[in-house]
């Protein structure tokens, strides 16, 4: 009676709440690396004047499909033109000389070989001759330049693709030493994707991979995906099919080439991406990440040791899709608190509520 006058009652004991406990499992685990990608056709030409000269006609749009040789641009020629007559002109010309000279040669010969006139003479025609002929042949190679330059001021397709930006039209003078090309011309019937590793990844990829030779190592990386810029996959699956030869010293990364087909004509040059190459973990214990915490740089989760939990730490191989996977620290069949951690301690009692792994993770909602 005393103590109950004195408030000497025992306050009491906190009642056990309800936590979702799972059971560790085994399971296989599909995981990805990803890196940021740049995408190019497999061929893409600068289309620029071989000859200075002013656009005349376009005769493509932007977008448009064009054949190897396919007529894109045309120059103003009128001065061209001038110049070509003018030298099929001199080629005229010169081939009347050759034709007069070799007449005078023909009817000198007799003459001499008859004493009539002096072989003096002869030799004279004959060099006159030679002299007439090596100008027929300037004439015709001056003929010939004049002609290329006529057949320059029209401007082909150099392959089979896309044209791209049209950066110069009609009236725009061009030649070839301008910096910016009249447009681009990509064959994008096939893709190439470019990322990087740094230099750490490219290790643990040259020792994970099987295979001896790097060749025989790309052979053996399974196809990897890519996903587009609005988050979608992209429906054909690509092949690293080459690596640059060395690790860039300025950026200390190596860069990696993927294909992929491109019959649909979805992707075009200069798209972006995200390249996710599948990595596969096989037999791993995996807890949902709601159950675990971390302090001090450790990772700690709450195993259930009747009614009551235990701190214990654990190693990570990896964090895929809401699940955590254990390296050690676990073992399959370890019940643990998979939810509520941070107000637990060891040796705090609680109501156990059987629960599965899928149905956490289902409900774990993402934090922005």
């Amino acid at each position: 009676m005393l103590l109950a006058s004195c408030g000497g009652t025992e306050p009491p004991k906190e009642e056990a709440q309800p936590y979702p406990v799972v059971e560790v499992e085994n399971r296989d685990v599909q995981a990805y690396q990803t890196y940021p990608t740049s995408i190019q056709g497999i061929n893409n030409n600068d289309v620029r004047a071989k000859i200075q000269g002013y656009i005349s006609q376009v005769l493509v749009d932007e977008g448009q499909r064009v054949s190897k040789g396919q007529v894109m641009f045309r120059l103003e020629t009128n001065s061209l033109s001038q110049n070509a007559s003018a030298a099929q002109s001199g080629v005229a010309a010169a081939r009347a000389r050759v034709d007069a000279a070799k007449v005078e040669v023909n009817r000198l010969k007799p003459l001499v070989e008859e004493n009539i006139v002096s072989n003096v003479l002869l030799e004279t025609a004959r060099v006159n001759l030679l002299q007439a002929q090596s100008e027929l042949e300037q004439a015709r190679a001056n003929h010939k330049s004049i002609t290329a330059n006529v057949d320059y001021s029209v401007i082909r397709a150099p392959i089979d693709g896309v044209v791209g930006k049209i950066n110069l039209r009609s009236g725009a003078l061009v030649g070839p030493a301008d910096q910016t090309p009249i447009t681009t011309v990509s064959d994008v019937r096939e893709l190439y994707a470019y990322f990087s590793m740094n230099e750490a990844e490219y290790m643990d990829f040259l020792y994970e991979t099987a295979g001896n030779a790097l060749e025989e190592k790309l052979r053996n990386v399974p196809a990897v995906e890519l996903m587009m810029a609005n988050g979608r996959i992209y429906e054909e699956k690509g092949k690293i099919s080459a690596v640059t030869g060395q690790i860039n010293p300025q950026t200390g990364s190596i860069q990696f080439r993927v294909s992929f087909p491109n019959q649909q004509r979805v992707l075009t040059n200069g798209n972006s991406g995200t390249i996710r190459i599948p990595k596969t973990y096989k037999n791993v214990l995996v807890i949902p990440e709601t159950g675990i915490f971390e302090q001090q740089g450790k990772v700690f989760a709450f195993t259930v040791q009747g009614d009551t939990v235990k701190q214990t730490e654990i190693k990570q191989i990896s964090r895929i899709d809401k699940l955590v996977l254990v390296e050690s620290g676990l073992k399959q069949g370890d019940r643990i608190v998979a939810g509520g951690v941070a107000k637990l301690r060891t040796g705090n009692a609680i109501k156990p509520t059987k629960t599965v792994t899928d149905s956490i993770i289902n409900n774990i909602q993402p934090v922005f």
